[in-house]
């Protein structure tokens, strides 16, 4: 059993001009390809996705952020409640709007939630975490990772994200 626990409840929700804010992240690492053995070779990136316990498709870490934390403080808590990984924020991703059937409420009626997504360098692989018994972690090559989305907009994270690992120096992927 874990002994972090994951926050409930929407009282410490933040949200603006009917939107739920929403913090999230792509958790990525680097692997070596797996016909070398030395560390010249070319580095494989793979980005971590987790079940939806609602629907089949993957989706990355995200959720409500609250008024006691920054956006970064909240996208690295959903990544270890969610994903039960720890890591550094390397970058800002962008924004995404969507709407949440299952998240309406008194402030949102809409459902409407906007979405900060930041990539994320794992450092460290839980091996208990708050939504363990409900969550299934999976890494994927980001070609793996389009193919899998839930949702248009995080596909659109995932070609973004993409685009930042390609403008990193000494990037070649």
């Amino acid at each position: 059993m874990s002994e972090l626990v994951a926050r409930t409840g929407r009282q410490r929700q933040m949200y603006e001009n009917g939107y739920r804010l929403v913090a999230g992240c792509i958790p990525f690492r680097y692997r070596n390809s797996d016909e070398c053995e030395d560390s010249s070779c070319e580095k494989i990136v793979e980005v971590l996705m987790i079940n939806s316990p609602s629907g089949p498709g993957l989706l990355f870490p995200k959720g409500g952020w609250e008024n006691d934390e920054t956006v970064q403080e909240a996208a690295i808590r959903e990544a270890i409640e969610e994903a039960g990984v720890r890591g550094d924020i390397m970058d800002f991703i962008g924004y995404y709007e969507f709407r949440s059937k299952t998240h309406q409420d008194e402030f949102s009626p809409q459902g409407l939630c906007k979405a900060a997504m930041f990539a994320l360098l794992v450092k460290e692989e839980l091996s208990s975490w708050p939504e363990q018994n409900t969550r299934n972690r999976s890494w994927l090559t980001v070609t793996e990772a389009a193919g899998r989305c839930r949702h248009a907009w995080t596909r659109d994270a995932l070609v973004r994200f993409s685009e930042w690992l390609e403008d990193k120096p000494g990037s070649k992927d």
